[in-house]
């Protein structure tokens, strides 16, 4: 995502799952590929160790190996026509060289065949030695012509000098994961703002609606606007806020500056009618355990906020579920070729016997989405919020490039318990219960309140 955004809001969605080994460049012609994808000749190897210190520039080399990484791994290279491939990434790399100036007389697409390497000889002499920031532009537009929410390239980079720096908006209601939800509404609002940051000082709260950043409002004609999140994500941005409250409008001036990062952590509590209430910020490592500990008083029943929880672990999604039911079926992994792997509940978790409801918004993506399917397909709570993201095609297995670059590519592709697809879909709630501006300025949680009625 953009860099303030990747340093403040959604900061999981912004780092690489796992590190990564060097990875030495093969410049000879490549053989046909193996059934492997640790191989040599498999054009990219799997992250298993952190990248090197210093790697070499980016080259067609790395664009080679991330054109066959795709063709080896992706869940739905069977029926990607390489071509596609190829055009997306020399109409990224061409868009890159014209805004520097720098475009190449005669640089066109060749004429390719269909032939995944016949077609890469051809293109790789079209590029020559090739310019290294138009080849990672060309790689970025490549996997972006996927259109896959979990595929994507990253290069890491070294955490900066004196901590994380942003402006400390950490959360907005139109983001889904790197851009603004496409099916969201006017207005946009501020979720969450950074104890400390550049923005709680200056007055910045949770339901404060933004009207424009750097002069961009985040809708035109009703419709997100995409360049709005650059705006915003900006390392000084101008935005002019309206209170909800008050409807006093003020336009102050953000500059980024050191932020404190607090790591996930499950929180809870206790609401009347003896009702836990168990907020879940991700699916991390130990995070079921972490909400089954906080469920040791024995409570009435659970209310699980799972608003604004970008995912994780499948394994702990099926750990989680196992303490809600045994011998259930909580998705299926499928892979290119072959049966459907079915997941299932974790049945050496025991079994809790509490009713559940689950909260869930636009901002519960992945696993998030794989829990909250599993729960309403398999009849073992009720969903109240609103519909989640749709942004959950397959579980992101991580490989590295030469340049010390990774890709991140769905090797299987998810399904819901019923066999339905619920990437670019969502899960639907069974009570619809949206946050507003209002509410969150006020301190009301209509899907809080929706769901101790239920209970």
């Amino acid at each position: 995502m953009i860099r303030t955004l990747c340093a403040a809001v959604l900061v999981t969605a912004c780092s690489v799952s796992a590190a990564a080994p060097a990875f030495a460049a093969d410049p000879s012609p490549r053989p046909k590929p193996s059934s492997s994808p640790a191989a040599p000749d498999g054009g990219c190897a799997p992250v298993t160790a952190p990248p090197p210190e210093s790697a070499p520039p980016t080259s067609v080399n790395t664009l080679r190996q991330a054109y066959f990484c795709v063709l080896d791994n992706y869940y739905g290279a069977p029926v990607l026509d390489s071509r596609e491939l190829l055009k997306n990434a020399l109409a990224a790399y061409t868009q890159d060289l014209m805004r520097r100036g720098a475009d190449r007389p005669g640089l066109q697409l060749p004429a390719l065949t269909g032939d995944r390497d016949t077609d890469w000889a051809a293109f790789a002499k079209v590029l020559g030695t090739g310019d290294p920031a138009a080849l990672r532009a060309a790689i970025t537009g490549m996997v972006a012509g996927l259109h896959d929410n979990h595929a994507r390239w990253e290069r890491p980079s070294p955490p900066p000098e004196g901590g994380p720096v942003g402006t400390g908006i950490a959360g907005a209601s139109a983001v889904r994961g790197r851009e603004l939800d496409p099916a969201a509404r006017p207005p946009l609002f501020i979720t969450r703002v950074l104890p400390g940051s550049p923005a709680a000082k200056a007055g910045v709260r949770p339901g404060d609606i933004v009207l424009k950043a750097n002069g961009m409002p985040p809708f035109v004609g009703g419709r997100a606007n995409q360049s709005f999140i650059e705006a915003l994500a900006s390392g000084t941005v101008r935005v002019t806020l309206k209170r909800p409250t008050t409807g006093r409008i003020r336009t102050i001036d953000l500059k980024e500056g050191p932020i404190t990062r607090q790591p996930p952590a499950v929180t809870s509590k206790t609401l009347p009618g003896d009702v836990a209430y168990v907020q879940l910020p991700g699916f991390h490592e130990g995070a079921a355990d972490q909400v089954i500990a906080k469920l040791g008083g024995e409570p009435k029943a659970v209310i699980l906020d799972l608003r604004g929880n970008g995912g994780g672990s499948p394994r702990e999604v099926t750990r989680l579920l196992g303490a809600f039911a045994h011998g259930k079926v909580t998705s299926y992994f499928c892979p290119p070729k072959g049966e459907c792997v079915p997941n299932r509940t974790d049945d050496s978790v025991p079994l809790l016997g509490l009713r559940l409801v689950v909260l869930t918004d636009r901002g519960c993506a992945s696993a998030c989405e794989d829990f909250s399917a599993a729960v309403r397909g398999n009849g073992l709570g009720t969903l109240v919020g609103t519909r989640t993201a749709g942004a959950v095609s397959g579980p992101a297995a991580a490989f590295l490039l030469d340049d010390g670059s990774v890709l991140l590519l769905p090797k299987v592709r998810h399904l819901g318990p019923d066999r339905e697809i619920i990437d670019t879909i969502g899960v639907p709630v069974d009570h619809h219960a949206p946050l507003t501006a209002l509410d969150l300025a006020t301190g009301r949680d209509p899907g809080v309140s929706k769901a101790l009625s239920l209970l």
